[in-house]
């Protein structure tokens, strides 16, 4: 595959709608994708994108050893990001729903 892309969501009542179908709750939506909602209520317009793994292929070129230093805004090193608050606790409900077990070291149902 060279590229990618598709046009995102650009309409908060289909975010919402689409939410709704996944059983995601009002509040669940504004409490873990507020930030998103309020922006797209302000009115996006239709958006879209191609991504062609440029970063990737920068990343072998200049023999770099982590592509983090060929992106403009890569995640922190603990994967972070602050403007969604990722990685947040996960519901013991979600993790049962998913089949998921959390093993890890001290690991308790909702932990991270």
């Amino acid at each position: 595959e060279i590229g990618g892309g598709s046009i995102r969501i650009h309409n908060v009542e289909l975010q919402q709608l689409i939410f709704r179908t996944l059983g995601i709750t009002p509040q669940e939506q504004s409490d873990k994708f507020g930030f998103l909602l309020d922006a797209l209520s302000f009115g996006a317009p239709p958006h879209g994108g191609l991504a062609l793994g440029l970063d990737r292929l920068i990343t072998i070129l200049t023999a770099a050893e982590s592509i983090r230093e060929v992106i403009a805004f890569p995640k922190t090193t603990s994967a972070s990001d602050i403007m969604s608050g990722a990685p947040s606790v996960i519901e013991s409900q979600t993790l049962s729903e998913l089949y998921v077990v959390n093993t890890g070291k001290g690991a308790s149902a909702g932990s991270l």
